[in-house]
């Protein structure tokens, strides 16, 4: 029997970085899992690994984010935690970005997460309770050249996040946002020799969302930040 306070938990964006790592050390925990993507199949062995239900979705539609909701509700319960972890890239320079694409990015990143927040909260309000976790990055609170878009759709989703957390954690909502500042680890990004644990490991990650969402609401986090201890400030 685990002490961990919520029993289900909807992972929206998962794919095999942050989100898988997440799901595992949830299922771990005894939570049921969801797990939401566009394209669901290359989910299936980490399905198969943390027996999480799986739907497909498109956040940037406001039809498809309630119709994930009500399917993750009837598969799972609640769900408890809602983590958002979708998002768009999209690089070049701004005088040659297709204004249409940078729409599409925006949408996804940006609107997406209003309408996930909006459903969470939907649910969590009548009950009293939830947790609602927001992927940020660098480009939360830094811009860099050649990556607008995605700046601007992670500089939305920190003020969502600030502006939730304001009007629902008195409603004993947790809402925490999270600063992912540096490259998080994988098969087609390792560390170099010369700079051990230059990268974020997901799992180490994953792990400071689960303390988060530990945390006693006398002491609720609203922002954190992770970096690899040789990413300059």
């Amino acid at each position: 029997m685990t002490d961990f306070p919520y029993e289900s938990a909807l992972i929206v964006g998962a794919g095999s970085g942050i989100s898988a790592s997440l799901a595992r050390q949830l299922s771990a925990q005894g939570v049921k899992v969801g797990l939401a993507a566009r394209n669901i199949e290359k989910l299936q062995g980490l399905i198969e690994e943390t027996r999480a239900s799986a739907f497909s979705a498109d956040v940037s539609q406001p039809a498809s984010v309630a119709a994930l909701f009500e399917e993750a509700a009837a598969a799972i319960g609640g769900p408890d935690v809602v983590i958002f972890n979708a998002s768009a890239r999209l690089r070049g320079p701004l005088a040659e970005l297709d204004p249409a694409e940078v729409e599409k990015a925006i949408a996804t990143t940006a609107f997406g997460g209003f309408l996930v927040v909006q459903q969470a909260a939907q649910r969590m309000i009548p009950r009293g309770r939830g947790a609602i976790l927001i992927t940020g990055a660098s480009a939360s609170v830094k811009g860099f050249a050649q990556s607008a878009p995605f700046a601007m759709g992670k500089f939305a989703l920190r003020g969502l996040a600030q502006s939730a957390a304001r009007e629902l954690g008195p409603m004993s909502i947790h809402v925490a946002h999270f600063v992912i500042d540096g490259a998080v680890r994988s098969q087609i990004r390792s560390d170099r020799a010369e700079k051990p644990d230059g990268t974020l490991l997901p799992e180490a990650i994953a792990q400071t969302y689960v303390d988060v969402l530990r945390q006693h609401r006398s002491a609720w986090s609203l922002e954190v930040e992770v970096r690899p201890w040789t990413e300059s400030f």
